[in-house]
């Protein structure tokens, strides 16, 4: 079927993503640390590449780039227990479009490597940033969005009609496309005491792209649920409902890079 590369230092995480690829009539390849897995990678010719992040001596995203350099529409998935934003833009940036959260399944596996061999190859892009169009002022950098990339198979569609007031909530309604490609509505409900919870932790009144922002945020939560879970939210329903760290950290992250 597929001729995979695997790049990772952890023989057990090796010998477990090999025997489920290859009872999928998968062809795979391994290698033990960055070094050795450009090695074998070469310019490239490989259907998939799945590349651990945190390794010795040379990390994942140092891996990717060196691979995007060589072949620039190698498809790569990052696999890491660590997905900060932080992480998740640099790897946007360097070309990586597919997430998979350790410790994952083997069906988890399975979804997420059929899912990249389905997508088309990714495309990097100079910045993770989408600027607003408005000539008559200088350009604003709006918060990022995962809609370009998968995490543990599923992606994340955000629905143009969204930000419906009603009642104390406002709705953003998303697609949540899942590995064996079955499109699941999902709308995300956003209290109006949430938005002031940010506010008061950013001390601010104002945002960055306005609804576009309270947008981002809820797709972060969202996207934070596919990752955890490997899941689409249950009834395709999903609450924002604490101000976690993460969530602070999110906001923390988007607000000094986008100003």
């Amino acid at each position: 079927m597929a001729r995979i590369l695997l790049i990772d230092d952890e023989a057990n995480i090796r010998m477990m993503v090999r025997l489920a690829l290859e009872q999928s009539k998968h062809t795979v390849e391994m290698a033990a640390d960055g070094p050795e897995g450009l090695e074998k990678f070469g310019d490239g010719g490989w259907d998939l590449v799945l590349l651990d992040q945190r390794m010795p001596g040379m990390e994942g995203l140092d891996v990717l780039r060196e691979m995007r350099r060589r072949a620039p529409q190698a498809r790569v998935i990052l696999i890491t227990a660590f997905g900060t934003v932080d992480l998740v833009l640099d790897a946007q940036q360097a070309g990586a479009t597919d997430f998979l959260r350790k410790p994952f399944t083997i069906q988890a596996l399975r979804g997420a490597v059929q899912a990249a061999l389905d997508g088309p190859p990714p495309v990097p892009e100079e910045n993770p940033y989408y600027p607003e169009p408005e000539p008559a002022e200088p350009p604003r950098r709006t918060p990022p969005t995962y809609s370009a990339m998968t995490l543990n198979g599923f992606r994340i569609e955000f629905q143009p009609l969204s930000g419906l007031k009603t009642g104390e909530d406002t709705l953003y309604t998303f697609t949540v496309v899942s590995p064996g490609r079955e499109r699941h509505p999902c709308t995300v409900l956003l209290p109006n005491y949430m938005k002031e919870l940010v506010k008061a932790h950013t001390n601010r009144e104002e945002f960055p792209g306005t609804d576009r922002f309270w947008q981002a945020l809820c797709e972060e939560v969202l996207t934070g649920y596919v990752w955890q879970q490997a899941a689409v939210p249950p009834q395709g329903v999903l609450r924002v409902e604490e101000l976690t760290g993460d969530l602070r950290r999110w906001i923390d992250a988007v607000l000094t890079g986008v100003g």
